[in-house]
């Protein structure tokens, strides 16, 4: 007779939860549909491409009105105005933060609006602590990275853009911040890891918003079905034991899921309580959420 031994299953400690983060001040989705969304930034509405919206639009008399609009042609795009309202930048704000969105060639205005989400929850878990050492990799115009220090922490901001870096330090600026709160670094982000490491510096938070495909400063690349792991790995390295200690791992438009990315982090980060999920964005006509991002935390 034969046996069949089960093998135990660990115990999950991470919730499943999305997160509907809804409108602010100076943002709103105000429709979406046919591959497209419609949405407010400060006082401009503008029309970006969005593949998750795979429906049909609900508004149709409110898209005559948008100021803007980016348009693919082959596989370049750019933004085409319907009249001379819109700027090439203005300034917006989410609570006591300032930054600038700008037109450019791409659809991204430097400012991801789901990420309110997590600008909440990252300023509660610096407010617990008494001035944090944050590490904020791949952090773009750094809202994070100025939310973080707002709350008190010393932040470390670390991305391979010049370009991007000079952004974030405009956006600080704007927002008051003292010029000691944030070391900007344009470096790669694994080698900066694996230096911190040996350093021995410890972070009592990390935050990771990994793109799919990048170049470090020296022209690495990153893949980040290739190099995400072992991002992940050194990161536990120099993550802090400290109570409140706190790590979050945000994806955009990686093609992974967040069960995908919670096993990822569970892998070296085990068994820590938190949680993970999708981030969606409600359209201000209640009923429709468009999925934007997908995170983990702890």
């Amino acid at each position: 007779m034969s046996v069949r031994c089960r093998v135990p299953t660990p115990p999950i400690f991470m919730e499943n939860r999305d997160l509907a983060v809804p409108a602010w001040p100076d943002y709103e989705l105000i429709d979406s549909g046919d591959n497209r969304k419609l949405e407010r930034f400060g006082s401009f509405t503008v029309i970006r491409p969005e593949t998750q919206a795979i429906w049909g639009p609900r508004r149709a008399a409110a898209w005559a009105d948008a100021h803007g609009e980016f348009r693919f042609s082959g596989a370049k795009g750019s933004w085409k105005r319907t009249g001379s309202v819109l700027p090439d930048t203005w300034q917006l704000s989410w609570n006591d933060v300032r930054f600038s969105v700008r037109l450019g060639s791409f659809k991204h205005l430097g400012v991801f609006p789901e990420q309110a989400a997590n600008w909440e929850w990252l300023r509660s878990r610096v407010g617990k602590m008494d001035q944090p050492k944050v590490l904020n990799l791949f952090g773009y115009t750094g809202i994070a990275s100025i939310v973080a220090a707002r709350a008190g922490a010393e932040v470390t901001h670390v991305d391979a853009s010049k370009q991007s870096n000079a952004w974030a330090k405009e956006n600080a600026k704007a927002s008051d911040l003292d010029p000691r709160a944030v070391r900007f670094l344009d470096d790669d982000a694994l080698k900066f890891v694996l230096r911190e490491g040996r350093r021995g510096v410890r972070y009592d938070g990390i935050i990771l918003d990994p793109p799919a495909f990048g170049r470090g400063p020296d022209g690495e690349v990153w893949r980040i079905e290739e190099h995400l792991p072992r991002l992940l790995q050194e990161a536990a390295k120099i993550f802090s034991d400290r109570p409140g200690a706190f790590f979050l791992l945000n994806g955009y438009a990686a093609g992974y899921s967040a069960t995908s990315f919670r096993q990822a982090v569970d892998d070296v980060f085990p068994n820590r309580d938190g949680e993970y999920g999708e981030l969606l964005i409600p359209e201000s006509f209640p009923g429709r959420s468009v999925p934007s991002g997908i995170f983990v935390r702890f």
